[in-house]
């Protein structure tokens, strides 16, 4: 006995459990990073609109070579400057486009919270679903065991001619179309183990059971898609708001630094100044445009309403799915206890059945539907249990909640 818990022990340790995959797909799972990327990338734009408050500071230099010499001006300027530049005034548009950055950049924060989410809803009904399908091919290979120690004990009774061979196909078929079943769920399984691998972000061969806490009334949050769409609205509100600088004044002032060298000079081509300040403050103003910025400012405006519409249908949708998950969670109590009572009469009818069924007062007729009742009811039960289970991670999807806070392993 001890000696096959040690060969079970490899199998136990290999498992994974719920909890410990949705983790795991967080940090590996290429969507994720993908809405990662694009979230420390608005992170650089909102610290470029952020920099515009900042003093700029340019240099340069220039040669000027003047073939045919003008009076009063030397052949060869060399010139090197250093320029700083301020907006004194820009009608609030820096303001507007940093809230609007900050808006982008929150809503790209509540996209990878999304993303999360919904891997986590994901792979949670996966792993459920192959927990369904591995119990059905355990009760299946039950049955299997079953058919084959009757198919083995009716070829008996036909070689000795105690049976018919109308008794013996029955069974046959029953126990071909038995393996034809299994096989088709471990494609099932497969599949589904391989859709898991590919969200994860790794291999997936084993799965340890896991169960959802029950506590009772989750709180109601928003959820994060919800948020990310509010945010971006908030942004497109304030871009609309940028737009609207355009007609105030705008006053920047420059100090220009220069200082300058010259050749081929004479009397009439003298040098000029060695160095130079000049202080420049100007002031523009948008006096007409045809209406470009107006109708700019309406093509946001209607962008924003489409937004606002959106986000009324998925207040609405959260709201809806988070009642339906409630009531999904009662319906599959009541599936349970009622596939664990039929299943309960399947077991002792087959049992019955099975006894009278080798004592030959029942037919193969009556011990097939008896053992396909008993088997369907088992994987019947065993899946009410997972989708349960599966009705609970719902629930907490849709209450705004991160599934993997309320998994027990």
């Amino acid at each position: 006995m001890l000696k096959f818990l040690f060969l079970l022990i490899p199998v136990f340790i290999n498992a994974e459990g719920l909890k410990s995959l949705i983790e795991f797909a967080h940090q590996n799972n290429q969507l994720v990073d993908s809405k990662q990327l694009l979230k420390a990338s608005k992170q650089k734009e909102l610290d470029a609109k952020k920099s515009d408050y900042y003093p700029t500071v340019d240099v340069g230099a220039y040669y000027q070579n003047l073939n045919e010499r003008t009076t009063g001006l030397a052949g060869d300027i060399y010139s090197g400057y250093a320029k700083i530049g301020l907006d004194i005034y820009d009608g609030g548009k820096k303001s507007a486009l940093v809230k609007q950055k900050e808006a982008e950049y929150k809503a790209s924060s509540y996209d990878v919270d999304d993303t999360k989410s919904a891997l986590s809803l994901q792979i949670m009904q996966d792993f459920f679903n192959i927990m369904s399908l591995e119990s059905s091919l355990v009760s299946k290979e039950e049955a299997q065991k079953s058919l084959k120690v009757q198919l083995e004990r009716m070829n008996a009774f036909y070689d000795a001619s105690l049976a018919t061979k109308d008794d013996v196909d029955r069974l046959q078929a029953a126990y071909d179309t038995n393996i034809y079943e299994m096989e088709s769920v471990k494609l099932e399984i497969l599949t589904l183990k391989l859709d898991l691998s590919l969200k994860v972000g790794k291999e997936i061969k084993l799965l340890s059971a896991s169960k959802f806490i029950d506590k009772g009334e989750a709180d109601f949050e928003v959820i994060d898609s919800v948020k990310s769409l509010e945010y971006s609205k908030r942004s497109i509100e304030n871009l609309s708001d940028s737009i609207d600088s355009a007609y105030y004044p705008q006053f920047r002032l420059e100090d220009t630094y220069s200082l300058y060298d010259y050749g081929n000079t004479d009397m009439t081509h003298p040098k000029g100044v060695d160095n130079q300040n000049k202080i420049l403050l100007s002031v523009n103003m948008r006096l007409f445009d045809n209406a470009s910025i107006s109708n700019t400012k309406q093509a946001i405006a209607i962008q924003s309403q489409s937004l606002a519409k959106h986000l009324e249908y998925k207040t609405k949708e959260q709201e809806m799915f988070h009642t339906l998950a409630k009531e999904r969670i009662k319906i599959n109590e009541v599936k349970i206890k009622s596939a664990e009572s039929a299943l309960k009469s399947a077991k002792s009818a087959f049992h019955t059945i099975e006894q009278k069924y080798t004592a030959g007062i029942v037919d193969n007729v009556v011990y097939l539907d008896a053992l396909v009742a008993k088997t369907n009811a088992s994987s019947l039960y065993e899946t009410s249990l997972n989708d349960l289970q599966i009705a609970y991670g719902i629930y907490y999807h849709y209450a705004g909640q991160n599934i993997e806070e309320f998994i027990n392993e």
